[in-house]
C-alpha cells in the first residue's frame, strides 16, 4: 500500500510509541484465541487508529473515511471490539495515570467533579434512547462526566465503583436530590458550587471549572458535537477516544489546533 499523505487527526511517532503497547497486547492476546495464530496480521493498528481519531475529530459519517484509510467497514469493525473490550477505557486510564505522575500527583486521584452535558441526539438514535431536557429544550442524551482537579476524564458515565479512592467531590446543584445522600453512604463528601449571588458575566466556579474545562477540550472533536452513536456505550467510547488523544498530546507536549482558530495553538 502506498505511504498516504498524513492528516491533521494522524498520530505522531511519539503518541503512537504511548498507545502502542495497548494495542499490540490486545492484538497478541486475540490471536492467541484464534485459529490463524501464524498468519500475519492483515492491518496495521496505527493505520486502524488513525482512522478512528479521523472520524472523531471532523465528525464523519463511517461510510465517509477517506479511501486511503483501511475500508470503513473494517475500521468500524475495530472500533466496535475495542470498545466491546475495554480498549478505550483502557488508554484513557493508563495515560491519565501517566500525566498524573508526570505532573507530580499520585496516579489515583483522591477528589474529582461531576458535571453533565445535554446534547442532541443524530436521526439515527431510535426515540428509546432519547430524553428531553426541559430547562436547555433540548431532545437528545446527556454525558455525565467524572473529571480529576487537572480535568483528565475518571469515569462515563458516573459508576462508584471505578475509583474507590475518591473522597471528595465538587458538583454543582442539579445533583443535590441525587447524590448527596448516596455519596455519604459511600463515605464521600460531596460540596456543591454556586455562582456567587449578583455575579455577572461569565465567572469559573471554583473547583468546577475543571469539569466545565473539559467539556470545551471534548468540543474540538467534531463527532461530539452531536450525539451520532445508535448505542450508548459507542457513545462512550467516542469520548474516551477524545480524551486519549487530548492526553497524549499534554505528555508529549505537542498542541491541538483550534477549529476555530486553526493557526491557534492550544495546549
Amino acid at each position: 500500500m502506498p505511504t498516504r499523505r498524513p492528516y491533521p487527526s494522524d498520530l505522531s511517532d511519539a503518541r503512537r510509541e504511548l498507545i502502542e503497547p495497548v494495542l499490540s497486547a490486545w492484538r497478541f492476546e486475540r490471536r492467541g484465541r484464534a485459529l490463524d495464530f501464524g498468519r500475519p496480521p492483515e492491518h496495521d493498528l496505527r493505520d486502524i487508529m488513525d482512522a478512528i481519531l479521523y472520524v472523531d475529530r471532523t465528525g464523519v459519517q463511517w461510510r465517509h473515511l477517506p479511501h486511503d484509510f483501511p475500508h470503513w467497514n473494517t475500521v468500524y469493525g475495530y472500533f466496535a471490539k475495542w470498545q466491546q473490550e475495554g480498549v478505550f477505557s483502557q488508554l484513557d486510564g493508563l495515560l491519565g495515570q501517566l500525566l498524573r505522575q508526570k505532573e507530580g500527583r499520585d496516579a489515583e486521584p483522591s477528589a474529582c467533579v461531576i458535571d453533565a452535558q445535554s446534547v442532541k441526539t443524530s436521526t439515527g438514535v431510535h426515540a428509546s434512547g432519547q430524553g428531553i431536557d426541559a430547562g436547555k429544550k433540548i431532545v437528545g442524551r446527556k454525558r455525565s462526566i467524572v473529571v480529576d482537579t487537572l480535568g483528565l476524564l475518571l469515569a462515563v458515565p458516573v459508576t462508584a465503583a471505578e475509583h474507590p479512592g475518591i473522597r471528595k467531590v465538587w458538583v454543582d446543584g442539579g445533583y443535590r436530590q441525587h447524590l448527596v445522600e448516596h455519596a455519604a453512604t459511600l463515605g464521600i463528601d460531596m460540596e456543591i458550587t454556586a455562582r456567587t449571588p449578583g455575579t455577572r458575566g461569565f465567572t469559573p466556579k471554583p473547583k468546577r471549572w475543571a469539569v466545565e474545562r473539559t467539556c470545551g477540550w471534548l468540543m474540538l472533536h467534531r463527532r461530539l458535537a452531536r450525539d451520532y452513536e445508535t448505542l450508548p456505550t459507542r457513545s462512550e467510547a467516542m469520548i474516551h477516544l477524545a480524551v486519549t488523544d487530548l492526553v497524549a498530546r499534554r505528555l508529549t507536549g505537542e498542541n491541538t489546533i483550534s477549529w476555530r482558530y486553526p493557526t491557534s495553538q492550544i495546549k
